[in-house]
């Protein structure tokens, strides 16, 4: 299981430890918040939801948080993959590290493909977030499932054919809850999320001396 529950794609991977990378700092400093608010983590049946990526450099490859990472309180650059290559057509997937890339991994390549001002990517799961922004931001098809080529071409799609460049957030409709948020890094990237937490009168709390945001609810489950 990975991240987002079963990996899809076929994963060449070379096992290889890797170095601390550019970014990684803010890596682990945006996937705490996130963890925070319960936007990425592990659900009740032990599966892990969300992944953050940020590009290597100048180049197409890109450093992802690694499958099953998702209970981890804090990440080690051996919890990260580094995508290398990849190809739709073939659903298929190079990747380096002692750890598989996430499932959702094919995404984020067509972004970063789509976008070359994009360096940064967060993958995030909030069910009333998306069910506000549902078909009134960019949203790929409901027959579309999650880690599919097919859901690589739709993001493509979505570059081409709406304002997702300029509005740097889609939903998918067929991965309930599932919202992918992106830009120049993971700073721009979470402020995408918390502009539409906050149009939705999100409450701003302090914990434990860290800021946190999060939405509005009545749920006690």
């Amino acid at each position: 299981m990975s991240e987002t529950g079963s990996i899809k794609f076929t994963c060449d991977r070379v096992v290889v430890e890797l170095s601390r990378f550019a970014g990684f700092d803010e890596l682990n400093e945006y996937r705490r918040k996130l963890l925070q608010l319960g936007t990425i983590g592990i659900d009740r049946n032990g599966v892990g939801f969300g992944n953050l990526s940020v590009r290597n450099g100048a180049t197409s490859r890109f450093y992802i948080t690694g499958s099953g990472t998702g209970k981890l309180p804090e990440l080690t650059p051996a919890d990260c993959a580094r995508v290398v290559g990849y190809d739709f057509a073939r659903n298929w997937l190079q990747c380096e590290g002692l750890t598989v890339a996430s499932s959702e991994s094919l995404t984020h390549a067509a972004i970063y493909e789509s976008d070359p001002t994009a360096c940064a990517v967060i993958h995030c799961h909030d069910m009333k977030l998306w069910t506000a922004l549902l078909h009134k931001v960019p949203t790929t098809p409901e027959k579309v499932g999650y880690g599919t080529p097919e859901m690589a071409y739709a993001v493509r799609v979505l570059f081409d054919a709406t304002d997702v460049l300029k509005k740097r957030i889609f939903v998918m409709a067929g991965h309930e809850g599932g919202v992918m948020a992106f830009g120049k890094d993971l700073r721009s990237a979470f402020a995408q999320l918390t502009k539409r937490w906050a149009a939705g009168k999100v409450t701003r709390l302090q914990d434990h001396g860290q800021q946190d945001y999060r939405p509005q609810t009545t749920d006690h489950g």
